[in-house]
């Protein structure tokens, strides 16, 4: 590592192959200073406080005033010792000495003891962290404002990577457009048909982009952080982790990465339960592939099954399929040598879509659409769910809009299978729409919008998608 306070990346090499990246050398200043910051000195009581929490060691005195611990503490940097607070008593605070001066924090223990958001195991962990901390923000505040200035993310070209995957995604053709082509229909008055016919040569690209899904980390011995490519200080919880694609960061450089999260398939544990995007994003496919393998064997077998989807099969086999799509991902058996009743496959389907964490109509738009149900004029409610559809993320999009055509072909055989679409409507409304607030009787009032909604998506298909 390179020891200078102003060393920068060195060393650094891009590859345009992502799996030959090698990592640059990293700034190590930040480094230094966690090493030089003071260490903790308990400061021990010395005689027994009855009134002591069992959960405090002898660092505990009781109720003493703030100018008492301060002369307990003057003669050494990073001392410390806990008092009962003479304003509040029955709360506690930590007093440390940190240069010139003493600093009280309350303290809290629920199980761990803390004084913000960071627990700790024991009460000298709690005070290494804080004494790391302040010293490395006090000694480097103007580097660290500027950490973020040139970031690594620019210095390594990672833009330049996320492009070549994305090319190469495309050229694979996992990476689809979609048309987005209205055709006149009887139910639609000129205004919508006006309104798609503008955009019937109107290429809309599925960008597929997601948000990392960061959360904090403690990190096992000395890392750094891959945006500003700067040291993550602390004793734990020095960063942030992406659980989808790993990557590791500061707190304050998170709210900076792009959102451009690449899923990683070693990461995504389980089919079901997935968040959408990011299961077809680890897939690199345009939909579930859940959606694809289950409509291709119902279509393949099952259309002119009496009750598609309204009929149950049995939910031990339904949750076989669930396990088997953990386990295998798309080398899932369905087949009809597996499951020979077409009602397990639409059974898993319907718990794929259901167990959604975020619904294929999302929370934050499902006002909308129910909204747009109650609209009076057909032309004006068809209007309003087609702007719904246009807010959808593009993978969300792309699920329903396979979903409905598929869901239409179904009621081209109702005569056999009995399913029209509001049958459909009904089965389907409350699997892709849930009101966020998972309320028993706003679920029940809204349940005539949601089997309208999803019961004109069907019968519009062909203009709506």
């Amino acid at each position: 590592m390179a020891a200078s306070s102003n060393s920068s990346l060195s060393g650094s090499s891009v590859s345009s192959d992502p799996e030959d990246y090698q990592p640059p050398i990293w700034k190590s200043y930040l480094y230094q200073l966690q090493q030089e910051a003071p260490r903790p000195k308990r400061i021990v009581c010395p005689k027994e406080m009855e009134s002591r929490p069992k959960y405090y060691g002898r660092e505990f005195y009781g109720m003493i005033s703030r100018e008492y611990a301060d002369e307990l503490l003057r003669p050494a940097d990073g001392s410390y010792l806990i008092r009962e607070s003479q304003r509040q008593p029955g709360t506690h605070t930590l007093a440390l000495r940190f240069g010139p001066q003493t600093l009280n924090y309350r303290l809290f223990y629920d199980g761990k003891h803390f004084v913000a958001e960071k627990r700790f195991e024991s009460v000298h962990d709690l005070v290494t962290d804080a004494l790391i901390t302040l010293y490395i923000e006090t000694k480097a505040a103007e580097y660290i404002a500027k950490m973020t200035a040139n970031p690594i993310y620019e210095h390594l070209g990672y833009t330049s990577l996320l492009k070549d995957k994305v090319v190469h995604r495309l050229s694979r053709g996992h990476t689809q457009s979609r048309r987005v082509t209205f055709v006149r229909d009887e139910q639609i008055s000129s205004s919508l048909v006006r309104q798609s016919a503008l955009k019937d040569t109107t290429e809309k690209q599925c960008s597929y982009e997601k948000i990392h899904n960061f959360k904090v980390h403690t990190f096992r011995g000395p890392h750094w952080c891959e945006y500003c490519a700067n040291f993550m200080w602390g004793l734990i919880a020095q960063g942030v982790r992406c659980s989808d694609c790993g990557l590791n960061v500061h707190k304050q450089c998170a709210k900076l990465v792009p959102s451009d999260c690449q899923p990683d398939l070693r990461r995504i544990k389980k089919v079901f339960s997935c968040d959408l995007t990011t299961l077809v994003k680890a897939h690199n496919t345009p939909r579930p592939m859940v959606v694809d393998l289950c409509i291709r064997e119902i279509e393949l077998r099952g259309m002119k099954s009496e009750g598609l989807y309204r009929v149950s099969g049995f939910s031990e086999h339904i949750e076989d399929v669930r396990l088997a799509f953990d386990r295998e991902g798309e080398k899932a058996d369905i087949s009809a040598s597996a499951y020979a009743d077409i009602n397990i496959i639409a059974g898993a389907l319907k718990l794929y879509l259901r167990d959604l964490p975020i619904p294929v109509i999302t929370f934050d738009l499902y006002p909308k659409f129910i909204q747009a149900a109650k609209i009076p004029n057909a032309e004006c409610r068809l209007e309003a769910i087609h702007e719904g559809l246009l807010q959808l993320p593009p993978a969300h999009y792309e699920t329903l809009r396979y979903l409905m055509a598929h869901l239409k072909r179904v009621t081209t055989f109702e005569k056999d299978n009995l399913m029209t679409s509001e049958n459909l409507g009904i089965v389907f409304g409350p699997t892709l729409m849930q009101p966020p607030e998972q309320n028993a009787l706003t679920t029940l009032n809204d349940m005539r919008q949601q089997k309208l909604v999803v019961q004109l998506m069907i019968e519009n298909e062909d203009v709506l998608f």
